[in-house]
């Protein structure tokens, strides 16, 4: 047989699929005895589902009158994504410029801010805003800082995956016309990133706004509260309007948003 022919037989050969496949049994495996342990079963959702329904009977129509008692916890929700979130941008931006590892040479510097941002990752917003009610007392405040840590989590984790993307070309010939540091960030790292992190900002503002209507179940502040005594009363009519306004104010946040990330990406 010619060589020919025998590169166009290995050509044709079917590959081995012998790795797929148990790839795809360990997943079964995985999703079935994860469901067996949780007891996650589809008995159970069709069990449940008549229940569903009757939640969901029960929350219609929505008790409009009590928009009057709910409108200022909503608007303190919004206030405080938007200072949680403006403050853990802030420190996001030092902590992420020393997590990439482009920027940051040291392995003394940029392993310790990673280890920073895994730790602060690792701990729920829900969890941090039970630890600073506990320290600060009820109220916005513990809201705000659960949020900013949540903010300064996520958004420095987009960002250094961002700076260490760029273009090295730039930051190469500022090096090589003698650019200090400061200078080297400022002109070679900022400016193609700047539009990333406006994104990851207004995507972190969006979470935050939900985020934020759920702090208060721990006592952090805003709408939480009012949700988690309107389903303590089985007022599920009241819980309905609470869901369809912070329903609202998220797609009009979306939107906006989406249109900014359009003009600056």
């Amino acid at each position: 047989m010619k060589p020919d022919s025998l590169a166009k037989a290995a050509a044709l050969k079917k590959p081995d699929r012998t790795k797929t496949y148990l790839t795809v049994i360990i997943l079964i495996l995985l999703l079935w005895g994860s469901a067996y342990k949780t007891d996650a079963t589809l008995t159970s959702l069709i069990t449940g589902t008549p229940e569903m329904g009757k939640l969901i009977v029960e929350m219609f129509p929505p008790d409009w009158s009590y928009f009057d008692v709910i409108w200022k916890p909503m608007l303190e929700t919004i206030q405080m994504a938007v200072i949680g979130t403006t403050l853990g941008a802030i420190l996001a931006i030092p902590i992420s410029l020393f997590a990439a590892r482009n920027v940051t040479k040291s392995p003394l510097l940029y392993y310790p801010a990673r280890f920073i941002l895994n730790l602060v990752r690792t701990i729920p917003d829900l969890l941090f805003a039970a630890v600073f009610v506990a320290i600060f007392g009820l109220g916005p405040f513990a809201g705000v800082l659960a949020l900013m840590f949540f903010s300064f989590g996520l958004i420095s984790k987009l960002a250094y995956e961002s700076i260490e993307a760029i273009d090295p070309g730039p930051l190469e010939a500022m090096t090589a016309v003698g650019a200090n540091k400061l200078q080297w960030i400022h002109f070679g790292v900022i400016p193609q990133v700047m539009a990333s992190f406006t994104a990851y900002l207004l995507y972190t503002f969006e979470v935050n706004v939900r985020a934020a209507a759920v702090l208060g179940l721990v006592g952090a502040g805003g709408i939480g509260l009012y949700l988690d005594r309107s389903m303590g009363q089985l007022r599920y009519d009241r819980t309905c309007l609470i869901i369809l306004v912070t329903l609202a104010i998220v797609l009009i946040i979306d939107y906006a948003s989406t249109k900014i990330r359009e003009r600056l990406l």
